[in-house]
């Protein structure tokens, strides 16, 4: 039974946490050897000289062997606008070794929906080798909510309650553009929200434990460059 897996969705959907956690699954269930993830795009497969791709793709495979190969943004590897990219030949080593190891070596590619279904038509071996996928929405606004509280109890934080709806509000206007990546996105709006944090801190002359530990509304209202 071929497991390789095709995992289509935006930036920051958990596309490498859910490979990462495939290859524990399939190690518990002795379907791999080992279980390790080796995550790699375009630049760790592709050499610059002729000769050099299919060397350096098989080094990454060896290494991968027993385990997962992740390789993020596979479309990459098909450059449609030059006939002597040297990506087709990492693809071609890369299907031989998906069938010779296909008992020990589990693949899955990663990327943009509309590229990957470009990726998988370039090669008829891409297409009958991959045959199970998975689609990675976007996050609602409550997840990207609930994304922001996790970061905030990972970090020993506390949001205010006047704080709460304006986080809301920063994640809905962030996200509203089309680059905002999910959960990535998330985490980046925390880490402006604790320099806004610290800045405040910085200006006061007695900090408390509690301080520290706390994040108000103006600290959200001045990452967002609501307050000068």
């Amino acid at each position: 039974m071929s497991l390789h897996m095709v995992f289509t969705g935006n930036p920051g959907t958990g596309k490498t946490m859910m490979a990462r956690m495939m290859a524990r699954i399939y190690r518990s269930l002795d379907i791999l050897s080992k279980g390790q993830l080796v995550e790699v795009d375009r630049s760790g497969l592709v050499a610059g000289y002729v000769g050099q791709t299919a060397l350096k793709t098989q080094k990454v495979i060896e290494k991968a062997m027993g385990g997962v190969l992740f390789i993020d943004e596979a479309y990459a590897l098909v450059n449609a606008e030059s006939a002597n990219d040297f990506g087709h030949e990492a693809i071609e080593v890369l299907l031989k070794n998906m069938e010779d190891h296909r008992k020990d070596l589990i693949v899955i590619v990663a990327g943009y929906a509309q590229p990957m279904e470009r990726f998988l038509h370039s090669n008829p071996g891409l297409e009958s080798r991959f045959n199970r996928f998975l689609l990675f929405e976007d996050y609602t606004a409550d997840e990207m909510v609930q994304i922001f509280d996790m970061q905030c109890k990972k970090g020993c934080y506390r949001l205010t309650e006047d704080a709460r709806p304006l986080v809301r509000d920063y994640i809905a206007e962030e996200s509203a553009d089309d680059s905002f990546g999910n959960a990535r996105g998330v985490r980046n709006l925390f880490e402006h929200i604790l320099v806004a944090q610290n800045n405040r801190l910085a200006a006061m002359e007695n900090v408390t434990r509690e301080d520290l530990t706390v994040i108000t509304a103006d600290d959200v209202l001045r990452a967002r460059g609501k307050v000068d």
